[in-house]
């Protein structure tokens, strides 16, 4: 490839409320603009694409047509923590599957998929 993807960009209302709910340390104060990174030196430093929160004065007025998957180690212990930071769990018409469908505050809707088992994660490291 000969490019990077670099930032992923939300255009929102409130950038701090969408932030939050992607961040893993406390909230920042309120901005017109919030990078998430990841952590320099880590595995992802590099290949993660950056997520950069916006502030536009008008709400969305469409349901986003591209979103993220979270995949925690602890999905129930993940989305009660994002549903303490403004996020709402969704029905999108998912019915009985592994993933929790859920919208920050902003509205803009995200996954938060069931941890790996411990077979998937040695698969991985294997190549």
């Amino acid at each position: 490839m000969s490019h990077r993807h670099q930032p992923v960009t939300f255009t929102v209302p409130q950038p701090h409320l969408g932030a939050d709910v992607f961040r893993h340390e406390a909230p920042r104060a309120h901005c017109d603009q919030i990078v998430l990174e990841p952590p320099e030196g880590s595995k992802e430093d590099g290949v993660v694409p950056d997520l950069l929160f916006l502030r536009v004065p008008e709400e969305p007025s469409a349901k986003n047509r591209l979103h993220f998957d979270l995949r925690p180690k602890d999905q129930a212990a993940e989305v009660a923590r994002l549903e303490q930071l403004g996020a709402r769990r969704a029905d999108v018409g998912q019915g009985d599957v592994g993933w929790v469908v859920m919208t920050d505050p902003d509205g803009n809707y995200f996954d938060v998929l069931r941890a790996f088992t411990s077979e998937e994660l040695a698969s991985f490291n294997q190549g």
